[in-house]
């Protein structure tokens, strides 16, 4: 049966409260855990499907709700800190690419990418990393999925300013049934496709 999974280490107390190799708990807290219904801890957030421009302004800029893309639905859902940037580039989202027909033969209806993007610059990244065909990827262009779920983080050190965790999820009719989260955005241990495969 699937669990949730977090990566953490050396754990120690402190009259702020548990902390986690020096950092606070609260640095790693998130609203969802394995049992959470995605669909109505998120209740009034849409997603944004990938696309041009010109398909943003031919379907009047709409928006997808969470219920449509879970409800009735095997979905692996992964998350990261954004398009362009190295490890979700190089390693994150080719790991899912390349896994996709292992994904299909666990009869997992949709494999999606989630970022703190606009839709369009996540079409465009999506078409680089010529991932479209296996992949649907979303853009959360003002962070409130992430934040609903806890999941959001300010990488503003790294000059991209509110972005999310790095993160994978297995949610089986809007219900995680496996979550895994990254100590840091720049790790890439625990939200991997070949991880996630085995939690299934």
């Amino acid at each position: 049966m699937a669990s949730t999974i977090l990566k953490r280490t050396s754990f120690s107390s402190s009259s702020s409260g548990i902390r986690i190799g020096g950092v606070s708990l609260r640095y790693f807290a998130t609203k969802v855990e394995a049992g959470t219904d995605i669909v109505a801890t998120a209740h009034n957030v849409s997603l944004q499907k990938a696309r041009s421009w010109d398909e943003g302004v031919s379907s009047k800029f709409s928006t997808t709700p969470l219920k449509d893309i879970f409800k009735d639905k095997r979905v692996v859902i992964f998350g990261l800190p954004g398009a362009y940037t190295g490890v979700c580039s190089q390693q994150h989202v080719p790991s899912y690419k390349n896994n996709i027909d292992k994904f299909r033969a666990e009869k997992v209806d949709s494999v999606i990418c989630v970022a703190v993007n606009d839709p369009y610059v996540m079409n465009a990244w999506a078409e680089k990393l010529q991932a479209k065909d296996a992949i649907e990827f979303y853009g959360d262009f003002d962070g409130s999925f992430h934040k609903n779920l806890g999941l959001e983080k300010d990488l503003s050190a790294a000059l991209l300013g509110p972005r999310s965790q790095r993160w994978s999820a297995f949610v089986v009719d809007g219900k995680v049934k496996v979550l895994n989260v990254e100590e840091n955005p720049s790790d890439f241990k625990v939200s991997g496709a070949e991880v996630i495969l085995k939690q299934i």
